[in-house]
């Protein structure tokens, strides 16, 4: 722990660990040493988590799964002392679509310019829309009624639209990824979608750069020019620099282009994180040796990051287990699926662990508060 550079005086980190039976919440005012507390929902699977800093509030939204009572959304505004949730649920698909939620998979605060807009990705493949900071949801009709969305296929671990972003720089674009379908683009706030996969590949389909279709596993979006987008895939890490409309390979140099997740920096430009699995048939790390791979020159070249890190590793790192905060250094962090939890305040030079033996890790957050 020498090694780990510090947050600023005046910030509060706060660390949220979803994982098959419950949730985990650690807070640390130096980024080294953490204070947990959970299981919140004991039992209960947590694949999704928001943290929402807007307006001086901090607002903690989790993605809920109970095998007894279903999914939906809760939401805490004490930093887990207390929990809220609708009586009649906060994802409630109309009667006339016939369907019915299985999984909140993600939840993205937008803007700050846009205060209590939240969206969230859900399976079936769907996207919703709150304004009222995460407590009720409205589907979004433009994707749900889609003329691709009888083709979207179901990923291994379920039909999810995982990613949700919207654009910083423009209130009317929105880019979501899906397994399986690929990305989609809107550029009039939702009302219609247009998938932009061009360069992506899909080995296991017939056509290996079809218009749609591609088990895109997750989307990240630079921090100073919304229009540059970088995808870890289902084989394959590419980066836009149009907004999807094409897409260039940058894999080389990593281990192997396999992966669930992929972080950008919150500041600085085409720097990147991916944590690289053997392939989709083996779901290991190389040679079972677990790393974070960083890109600070847009995929053109990848450094190793692995000191801290305990090997052998043969646990994968899930789509949004992996997260950066906003400090400075930015700190990196990510949960395996055999229970670990690891930590950098330096931007991935070195890690420690702050949990382990945990349940499955589905979600990881981080924030930077201040204080």
């Amino acid at each position: 722990m020498s090694n780990q550079e510090t947050s600023n005086d005046g910030e509060l980190t706060l660390l949220a660990v979803g994982t098959k039976k419950g949730l985990w919440l650690g807070t640390s005012d130096d980024r080294v040493s953490y204070t947990f507390t959970g299981p919140h929902f004991l039992m209960q699977e947590i694949p999704s988590i928001g943290i929402d800093t807007r307006g001086g509030r901090t607002r903690i939204m989790v993605g809920l799964r109970s095998e007894h009572w279903g999914p939906t959304v809760a939401h805490s505004d004490d930093f887990g002392a207390t929990w809220q949730e609708p009586e009649h649920g906060a994802i409630t698909f109309p009667a006339d679509t016939g369907a019915a939620l299985e999984r909140v998979w993600q939840i993205q605060p937008d803007g700050a310019d846009r205060p209590g807009v939240v969206w969230a990705g859900c399976e079936p493949i769907s996207v919703w829309k709150s304004v009222d900071g995460g407590e009720h949801f409205e589907l979004n009709r433009g994707l749900w009624d889609h003329p691709h969305r009888s083709e979207w296929g179901a990923g291994f671990g379920g039909a999810a639209a995982h990613t949700v972003l919207p654009s910083p720089a423009d209130p009317d674009t929105i880019h979501i990824a899906m397994s399986t379908g690929g990305v989609y683009r809107s550029l009039d706030g939702g009302a219609s979608w247009e998938p932009r996969n061009k360069g992506i590949g899909a080995t296991f389909l017939p056509e290996e750069t079809p218009e749609f279709g591609q088990c895109v596993h997750k989307v990240a979006r630079d921090a100073n020019h919304p229009e540059v987008l970088f995808a870890q895939n289902h084989g394959g890490v590419y980066r836009s620099g149009d907004s999807g409309d094409s897409w260039d390979y940058i894999a080389r140099g990593l281990p192997a282009d396999f992966g669930f997740t992929v972080m950008t920096h919150p500041r600085r430009s085409d720097t990147a994180w991916v944590i690289p699995i053997k392939a989709d048939a083996e779901r290991i790390p190389p040679d079972g040796q677990l790393a974070v791979h960083r890109t600070d020159d847009g995929g053109h070249s990848w450094t190793r990051l692995e000191e801290g890190l305990v090997q052998p590793e043969f646990n994968v790192v899930l789509r949004d287990a992996a997260a950066v905060d906003s400090a400075e250094p930015v700190g990196v962090y990510f949960g395996t699926r055999g229970g670990s939890v690891y930590a950098s305040a330096d931007e991935g030079n070195h890690f420690f662990e702050v949990l382990s033996h945990l349940p499955d890790v589905l979600c990881v957050r981080a924030a930077a508060i201040e204080l």
